[in-house]
């Protein structure tokens, strides 16, 4: 029989539930950065497992100097990726007059104006569209220098999270085996070989997804530097390298740093004639981007896509798109990496499932 003390205590329970989750979750909020550093570090942990493996089966190192040669080759990598890319940004960014609002607002200002020449001479009624339109008023010209102002804002403060992410990296590397079993003593006898495989292929898995991901991003931005080189684009490296970073996202990423590079492109040559040497640089920039796009598009993203987490490439594209339009961009971003999650964890948890057979069959 259901009483006003049974009601009252249900209530009760729930009000707390309700109450701890709110305070666990406004903890991770509060911790958000450690948690950023967990997540980091693991990715890194993921990527240096093959060169860990490596000292120490081909060059026979020990396992804390293994450890070791690994963490230096990342901070090799990193610190040449700063030293690299740091005083191009800082200083070519401050010939782009990307980190000053009113400077760019006047310079775009000044290519509309090239525009409407241009449509105007060749008897285009647009012309006086735009001018009407005054498009410079509706765009919020805040999201470049914002853009910039973000990587350099990230950059400047990432001492004591790089510091941070290496040092818990290090024992990741270090310790991965105590970190197994400990995972073991938490898990219940009846699933520990399902998990401890599950966490193998995983590992494996993603291992390979993160470095293709990398080596696609070279490729990516060392196939724009040549088409802005071989175009006489001034700031190329700056250009180059804002656009190959775009492509984490996928499908959409290129399509914006193709729209970015125009821009760019536009920007960087202000000052010269519009009909006959920005439009058609800009055009030819653009004509070379689609192709690099359409290079990695057939190339490089099947690889790493189908390849390294064994999944079709439509499979990939649906998963990406759906998890688009639920969590939006950086659901795109996560898509491929927790989608591979599910499905290893699926194989060993419900192999006979027909759905799940036919989906991890290359597994």
């Amino acid at each position: 029989m259901i009483t006003s003390k049974t009601i009252s205590n249900g209530i009760l329970r729930a009000l707390l539930t309700l109450t701890l989750c709110g305070l666990v979750l406004f903890f991770f909020y509060q911790i958000q950065s450690v948690l950023i550093y967990l997540v980091v570090s693991f990715i890194l942990t993921l990527i240096g497992n093959p060169i860990l493996d490596f000292f120490k089966k081909r060059l026979k190192f020990k396992h804390i100097f293994a450890t070791i040669a690994t963490l230096f080759i990342f901070i090799l990598i990193i610190f040449g990726f700063i030293m690299m890319f740091v005083p191009l940004i800082l200083s070519q960014g401050q010939n782009l007059s990307l980190l000053n609002t009113a400077e760019i607002e006047k310079n775009i200002v000044q290519l509309i104006n090239q525009i409407t020449v241009f449509l105007d001479n060749h008897q285009i009624d647009s012309a006086q569209v735009l001018k009407e339109a005054n498009i410079t008023s509706k765009i919020n010209f805040n999201f470049i220098p914002n853009f910039l102002n973000t990587i350099l804002g990230t950059i400047s403060s990432l001492g004591v999270g790089l510091g941070s992410v290496l040092f818990i990296t290090f024992f990741f590397l270090k310790d991965r085996l105590m970190f197994i079993l400990g995972i073991k003593k938490l898990i219940p006898n009846s699933h520990e070989d399902q998990i401890l495989n599950s966490l193998e292929k995983i590992n494996h898995l993603l291992s390979r997804y993160f470095i293709g991901l990398l080596l696609q991003l070279f490729i990516v931005f060392l196939l724009y530097l040549i088409v802005l080189f071989i175009f006489g684009v001034p700031n190329a490296l700056v250009i180059a390298f804002l656009c190959a970073v775009l492509n984490i996202i996928p499908y959409i990423g290129p399509l914006i740093a193709s729209f970015l590079a125009a821009i760019l492109t536009m920007l960087s040559n202000l000052g010269s004639d519009f009909q006959s040497e920005i439009l058609p640089t800009t055009i030819y920039v653009l004509i070379g981007f689609w192709i690099v796009q359409i290079i990695d598009n057939n190339l490089s993203q099947p690889i790493i896509f189908s390849k390294s987490v064994s999944s079709h490439p439509l499979e990939i594209f649906l998963v990406i798109l759906i998890a688009g339009f639920l969590f939006g961009i950086l659901g795109m971003i996560v898509a491929v990496p927790l989608y591979t999650i599910i499905k290893v964890m699926g194989k060993e948890f419900f192999p006979e499932n027909k759905i799940i057979m036919l989906l991890t069959k290359d597994i």
